[in-house]
């Protein structure tokens, strides 16, 4: 069986690889100006972050509060056809004197080849929110 991957897979993908690459300015070009991601929980890292430069600047804190640790590794990706896709990840960092490994995903909405809002969701809500606000 040949595997062709959805156009909104696709884009995807080619988030992941610019975000595991840090290349910020690949992730802008894939966002509306008014794409919105929304981080579940309580903490620090926790909000709805609207517009495309608060989005970047969000994405920033997870490698400055991390020294640099943050990581995603890409389990799956599952478009619907009708401009969603959903991704599931793991992700990795160290905080402190702490380090954290979390499965995790992302609920994409697909507008125009470029992603206008993107819902996270994590495993363990407390633990993580735990890890974000630790003491520095």
């Amino acid at each position: 069986m040949t595997h062709h991957e959805h156009p909104d897979a696709a884009l995807v993908r080619r988030g992941y690889e610019a975000f595991i690459a840090g290349d910020m300015d690949t992730v802008a070009s894939l966002l509306t100006s008014d794409c919105t991601h929304h981080v579940p929980g309580e903490s620090q890292m926790s909000g709805h972050f609207k517009g495309r430069d608060n989005v970047l600047a969000m994405y920033a804190q997870l490698f400055d509060k991390t020294n640099g640790t943050f990581r995603v590794e890409l389990k799956g990706i599952y478009p619907d056809g009708r401009g969603h896709v959903m991704s599931v990840h793991t992700w990795h960092a160290d905080r402190g004197d702490r380090g954290i490994e979390v499965n995790g995903g992302l609920f994409f909405t697909v507008v125009g080849g470029k992603f206008s809002d993107i819902d996270e969701c994590v495993e363990d809500i407390a633990e993580v929110d735990a890890f974000w606000d630790q003491s520095d």
